[in-house]
């Protein structure tokens, strides 16, 4: 896909992975349309990609909600005429051990609410997001690409049940809709981020960051243009459906 102006929507776009992606495919031509939930921060995150030249707009949408995704992308395919991508990147933790354990008695555990709330957003809100993108690409006869940003936390990760059960979910949902969707010029795949160079991560102690990139066989934590990079060369390779990219600097390698 060539890039130029193409109108891609990024979930969770107004900060962080998100807006790196937003801005790397709006320097190369792309309309990026941002869905958060704060309208000041899409104020903001617009406002930063016109200083570089990019035709960005915003949408205030709650990706957990139906109504709230279906009255959203229905107002981008009538603004724009055309919808040619989504990157599903909106998401949230509510780490818990499933049961913790003190002196041998259970005193806490993952709540259904630290559930729900994770899968809501992670796995429901992709689901919702991926359908809509997809109802309008196939009526607005445009192909296109849906991304779902997943995580090496879908393998399994202590204190995260829902976190890397809603990740392997999008992961399986990239696979299925490449099946599904190929025939309407529709690709679909998925990257799995390691630890990448966020403002939550940047907060962190300093000893705790040493630690952390000392357990990558690269030696240091990933920056968040180089999750961007991946996003490009999905969106430009034509031949690139149905897989996930792990960029994660051999930390599962």
């Amino acid at each position: 896909m060539d890039l130029q102006d193409k109108v891609i929507v990024v979930t969770g776009g107004a900060r962080g992975l998100g807006f790196a992606m937003a801005k790397r495919l709006g320097l190369h031509g792309a309309k990026p349309v941002i869905i958060d939930l704060n309208p000041q921060d899409i104020d903001e995150a617009i406002a930063k990609l016109s200083e570089e030249g990019i035709d960005a707009s915003g949408r205030v949408c709650n990706v957990s909600q139906e109504h709230e995704v279906e009255r959203c992308f229905a107002s981008i395919a009538e603004q724009h005429g055309a919808l040619h991508g989504l990157i599903n990147n909106a998401g949230m933790l509510r780490d818990a051990l499933l049961v913790k354990v003190k002196d041998g008695e259970v005193v806490d555990r993952m709540s259904l609410q630290q559930w729900n709330t994770v899968i809501d957003v992670n796995l429901t809100g992709v689901f919702l997001c991926g359908r809509s993108a997809a109802e309008w690409m196939i009526k607005l006869k445009c192909e296109g690409v849906i991304i779902n940003i997943s995580s090496l936390s879908r393998l399994g990760n202590c204190g995260q049940t829902n976190y890397s059960a809603s990740k392997a979910g999008v992961a399986a949902m990239a696979v299925g809709w490449a099946a599904e969707l190929s025939r309407f010029g529709i690709r679909s795949a998925a990257i799995a981020p390691g630890f990448f160079y966020t403002e939550m991560v940047a907060s962190m102690k300093p000893e705790a960051l040493e630690a952390a990139a000392a357990h990558i066989p690269l030696g240091r934590l990933g920056e968040m243009d180089e999750i961007a990079k991946a996003a490009q060369f999905i969106f430009e390779n034509d031949y690139f459906n149905g897989k996930l990219i792990e960029v994660d600097g051999g930390l599962r390698g």
